[in-house]
């Protein structure tokens, strides 16, 4: 199976069903102050002031001019998602280019200079990961909301790929910023510039020190710089904000086998195996790897774990049936694919329908 060594960075917000590649030379960002990051330049502050602002419209309208704005590729910016793109607002303008939180910086920057009531918002638990080398990567995701009266908004780049365990809930900017110098960190370490990558981990602790996973993160960097002391400091200090972090609870056992403490080592796997019994993502990702190797059977078992854990989810469902067809039980598949049509709607609902019915008509 693999190994987690980093967990829980902000860089993507769609699930990947394939290890993705490692980031090109030119992902990593140059890094702003953070009393720059957000800052509109001049020429897009004025030019959001004509076109979104022109004849006094309501908040509604300003909300819906500026997502017009953003998307659009005639008249408006026409940003596209790039999940390396870890960019300051000036950097995104420039590029017409963001991940999940370079556009959440992005929108809220706009949105605030045309009076909207922004914030962002942050999903900690998604079905969003990557492996390089001997890293595993699982990601959060981060949006936008708005509020108007008694109504609020949602704006985001990638929500309808992102498969969330918990519902959004509001972040201070200091969160927003603190992801900025994760995402910035997580990615120079992985060109192997863990030294760089320690700089910019500082920075996100200092902006918000109370956010365990960003210091399980900066205790993976640590140890790669040969500082396991630091390390274990770090993974200390996140269990302390969080007993049952899974990223730092399995980083420590790593610290643990790497020095030769047993003991400590089975104290802290004891402790990941009981959050990760409950979690659905966790089973997710073991069918997916089971299923990658060949063994149908334990991919079942996985997907129908994370089923009871969550069970409203039909990419679960759908994911079943694909390993139930691997597994030569095309009855199965075929109720696990109805359950996903049923749980699914628009375009998907139409799709899992033509391939159930393609399922069945082979069956006859």
């Amino acid at each position: 199976m693999f190994t987690w060594l980093i967990a829980l960075a902000l860089a993507a917000s769609a699930p990947a069903t394939t290890p993705a590649p490692a980031p090109g030379p030119d992902a990593v960002a140059v890094a702003a102050p953070p009393a720059q990051v957000m800052a509109l330049p001049p020429e897009l502050r004025e030019r959001v002031h004509r076109e979104v602002l022109k004849g006094a419209p309501s908040q509604t309208q300003r909300l819906e001019r500026l997502a017009h704005f953003m998307f659009d590729a005639q008249s408006g910016l026409g940003m596209d998602y790039r999940e390396d793109a870890t960019y300051a607002v000036e950097q995104a303008y420039a590029t017409r280019t963001a991940n999940c939180l370079a556009f959440t910086m992005l929108f809220l920057a706009l949105a605030r200079e045309v009076g909207l009531d922004a914030y962002p918002q942050e999903i900690r638990e998604t079905l969003s990961w990557r492996e390089d080398a001997d890293i595993v990567y699982r990601n959060n995701h981060i949006n936008a909301a708005v509020r108007i009266g008694a109504r609020g908004y949602v704006v985001d780049v990638a929500g309808g790929s992102v498969i969330a365990r918990d519902d959004p809930v509001p972040v201070s900017d200091a969160r927003l910023l603190s992801h900025y110098y994760n995402n910035l960190a997580v990615e120079l370490l992985a060109r192997g510039q863990a030294e760089a990558a320690a700089q910019q981990m500082t920075r996100a602790l200092e902006l918000d020190p109370a956010y365990a996973p960003h210091w399980s993160n900066a205790g993976v960097i640590r140890l790669r710089t040969g500082d396991a002391v630091s390390a274990r400091q770090a993974y200390d200090r996140a269990l302390a904000l969080e007993p049952d972090e899974p990223g730092a609870l399995f980083n420590m056992a790593g610290l643990a086998n790497r020095i030769g403490d047993r003991r400590l080592e089975a104290e802290y796997r004891q402790r990941l195996e009981r959050v990760q019994r409950k979690d659905p993502f966790h089973h997710v990702l073991q069918a997916m790897q089971y299923e990658r190797a060949g063994d149908y059977a334990q991919a079942i078992r996985h997907y129908r774990r994370a089923i009871r854990l969550y069970p409203d989810e039909h990419r679960f469902y759908s994911a079943l049936a694909r390993a139930y067809l691997h597994n030569d039980e095309p009855r199965r598949a075929a109720k696990a694919l109805a359950r996903a049509l049923a749980l699914s709607d628009g375009a998907t609902r139409a799709a899992y329908r033509a391939e159930l019915d393609r399922l069945r008509h082979a069956s006859n």
